[in-house]
């Protein structure tokens, strides 16, 4: 043990950081940098995320051993970094042992690594795929004893589960709980990430420091949000959320706090910590949506981005989540008018584009379309004209955007929501072209509400501007995609009020064609959605990823067959 004062105060630094993965490197520069913040805040100790330097979750990476062997040679740098005297560290990174490859952590002090711990309950559901590439950790390891305290260090899933490592960590003398975690957003997710430490705090009596990712990874996002819990089963500090920072905590012994709390005379409680408040419902989303397209388009070395801008709320959201993520510098909106594009949405995209304040060009696509129709004329002999010819207009608009793309190096943006996605209200090589979806996961109301809020709201870290940035005739106006003439969507789909509830029972839910129908819908109406939500699976394959904001999404979250005659007849 070390000194009095070292052994009674600990100052905790909480390093929640937006690392990529494969880049190694940068992660190592970024947590090289985060010590240094942490050491002239006077920390002890900082605690990174997990699998922080190889970035999370690296997925099949790790099966490469090239990629093992610089994750280790980093953290072995990073660890002689504190002969330095200054703080010691908790880190992720994946290692590969005689026991197999594992999902671990190593806790470095006075220039050498001393304890490696690794992850025993590998998760595997959800957007989770550990046990594909991962090895479990032969068995629960004991405490890390850290300038005189004894710190337990589980790793994030150890957790959530009920494999008891919280328990068996403090009847082997740990004191404090620092758990690393590398946890994706979904709305509400942080009180169910209070309740899960809550519930391991009342099986173990230690407080729990539990720290969490930051950033965009493909679909995921991590919303950082870290926090502790106390002895006493309340909140101890909150760090934001969709920010990254490092704050320095400071914890003290029970008896040096003065304090009656703490687990028995030697128990810990947090003294000195941030208070974040916490984003609800609308921006919540919002957000999360800005950070997962800022970080997709930069972390992927795209410049600029392009999206077809039509008049109508999908596209107008996307273009000021583009303008709010990037800068209005880096967005082209483009419209691109046919014969049955009203004259409405015409002054609506170009009001759009004028208050964001991005680059707008009008493409008209009579031209193609009409060669295209030409083209096939003998073909199509013969024949009535209906979806095929709508389809190609969206075709040719794809088409455009895509040869915009290649021309500037932008990425596309595409604009359709779950809805939509759903039940197939999209066009495979046309409204369907694109590199990334902000809105993949948001159903067509939800869409409708952020529009709302951001015309009232300016988000933290936005970059565009303040006001009605989407205009309200877009909001109030029946939506349509305007391949025909008076076309409105719900000519093919029933009110999205409806479609949505529907969809939500049956993606998010996997509730029965019963039980839907006795919430109060139409039988017919509910088995034709479960129709167009299966056939609709080989175009939903094909599509763009984009951002998770549901506990269920399209892709990482919901792996139905394309081929599949099921159908819940009740």
């Amino acid at each position: 043990m070390t000194d009095k004062t070292a052994s009674d105060i600990l100052r905790i630094a909480v390093a929640q950081l937006n690392p990529t993965v494969g880049d190694i490197a940068g992660n190592l520069a970024k947590a090289r940098e985060a010590r240094a913040d942490a050491a002239r805040q006077g920390a002890d100790i900082v605690l990174f995320t997990e699998l922080f330097l190889a970035g999370y979750p690296p997925e099949d990476l790790v099966l490469k051993p090239a990629f093992l062997k610089a994750c280790e040679r980093a953290a072995q740098d990073f660890a002689g970094d504190t002969a330095d005297g200054g703080p010691g560290f908790i880190i992720g990174t994946p290692l590969k042992r005689k026991s197999g490859t594992h999902n671990s952590i190593i806790f470095a002090d006075g220039g050498k690594i001393l304890a490696e711990r690794y992850k025993l309950d590998l998760p595997n559901y959800g957007e989770f795929d550990e046990k594909r590439v991962f090895q479990a950790g032969p068995e629960i390891q004991g405490p890390v004893n850290f300038r005189g305290v004894r710190l337990g260090i589980p790793i994030c899933e150890d957790i959530w589960g009920d494999v008891g490592v919280c328990e068996t960590l403090a009847e082997s003398g740990a004191e404090i709980l620092l758990v690393p975690n590398g946890s994706p957003y979904y709305r509400g997710k942080v009180d169910v990430r209070h309740q899960i430490v809550i519930r391991q705090v009342i099986e173990c009596g230690l407080p729990i420091i539990y720290a969490n990712q930051l950033g965009g990874q493909d679909e995921l996002i991590f919303d950082g949000a870290s926090f502790a819990i106390g002895s006493d089963k309340t909140l101890a500090f909150q760090m934001s959320q969709f920010e990254e920072t490092v704050n320095v905590t400071t914890w003290k012994r029970r008896a040096a706090a003065g304090a009656q709390l703490g687990n028995g005379p030697d128990g810990w409680v947090c003294s000195e910590g941030p208070m974040s408040k916490i984003p609800e419902k609308e921006e919540a989303d919002y957000r999360a949506c800005m950070l997962g397209l800022r970080d997709y388009v930069n972390k992927n070395g795209f410049r600029n981005v392009v999206l077809g801008l039509s008049g109508g709320i999908d596209s107008a959201i996307c273009a000021a989540l583009a303008v709010d993520a990037l800068g209005e510098e880096r967005l082209r909106a483009v419209m691109m008018p046919y014969r049955y594009t009203s004259k409405d949405s015409l002054k609506d995209a170009e009001d759009c584009a004028r208050a964001l304040g991005c680059r707008y060009d009008i493409v008209p696509i009579f031209e193609p379309v009409d060669g295209f129709l030409h083209t096939l004329t003998q073909l199509f002999e013969g024949t009535k004209q209906g979806i095929t010819e709508e389809n190609l207009q969206s075709r040719a608009r794809g088409t455009i955007l895509m040869a915009i793309s290649n021309k500037f190096g932008s990425m596309v943006v595409t604009t359709g929501n779950k809805s939509e996605m759903s039940v197939g209200y999209a066009t495979l090589y046309g409204d369907m072209n694109g590199g990334f979806n902000p809105i993949k996961d948001l159903y067509k109301m939800q869409v409708y509400a952020l529009a709302r809020w951001r015309n009232t709201h300016v988000p933290p870290g936005a970059l565009g501007p303040s006001g009605e940035v989407i205009p309200n005739n877009i909001i109030d106006k029946a939506p349509s995609a305007e391949l025909r003439e008076n076309q409105t969507d719900q000519d093919s789909l029933p009110p999205y009020p409806v479609l949505d509830d529907i969809v939500e029972c049956l993606v998010e839910n996997e509730m029965g064609v019963d039980e839907i129908v006795a919430r109060g819908h139409d039988r017919a109406t509910v088995t034709r959605i479960e129709h167009l939500l299966y056939i609709a699976e080989y175009k939903r394959r094909q599509a763009a990823p984009g951002v998770k904001i549901t506990k269920k999404n399209f892709g990482r979250d919901r792996r139905y067959p394309i081929t599949n005659r099921f159908r819940d007849g009740g």
